[in-house]
């Protein structure tokens, strides 16, 4: 693992999603899964985490409808991931209301303009059956 990885996990995994990567971590003592990306593993405490490129499938865990006047609709989902964390994001190309605890999902990376920066985040689409 490179000093970047260690001492700036989180511009590493910006950099992921620049790449079009979902970056999460996994703690070389314990194996746990982890993110957001930090410098010490959660489950265990050490600091000898890697990180590790997710395939982005997961189930989703819970979800809400968040609607606004005059707007469409928008789910807010925590999903599982299969490679055993869990992330807040949204399911996106379905009617948010159409979002279901068990779905299978998959990430993307999504461009995103606000304020004149652009960046990028990741959205989950339904699995097709």
């Amino acid at each position: 693992m490179n000093e970047d990885e260690v001492l700036a996990p989180h511009a590493h995994y910006l950099d992921g999603l620049q790449q079009r990567e979902l970056r999460y971590q996994r703690c070389h003592d314990c194996g746990g899964s982890i993110f957001y990306p930090r410098i010490l593993c959660h489950h265990c405490g050490s600091t000898r985490l890697e990180f590790a490129r997710s395939t982005g499938l997961g189930t989703v865990y819970s979800t809400t409808a968040v609607t606004r006047r005059e707007e469409p609709s928008y789910s807010i989902c925590l999903v599982d991931l299969d490679e055993g964390f869990r992330m807040m994001s949204s399911v996106v190309t379905i009617r948010a209301e159409d979002v279901r605890i068990g779905m299978r999902v998959i990430a993307d990376i999504e461009d995103v303009e606000a304020n004149g920066n652009a960046s990028r985040r990741v959205v989950f689409r339904p699995v097709a059956q």
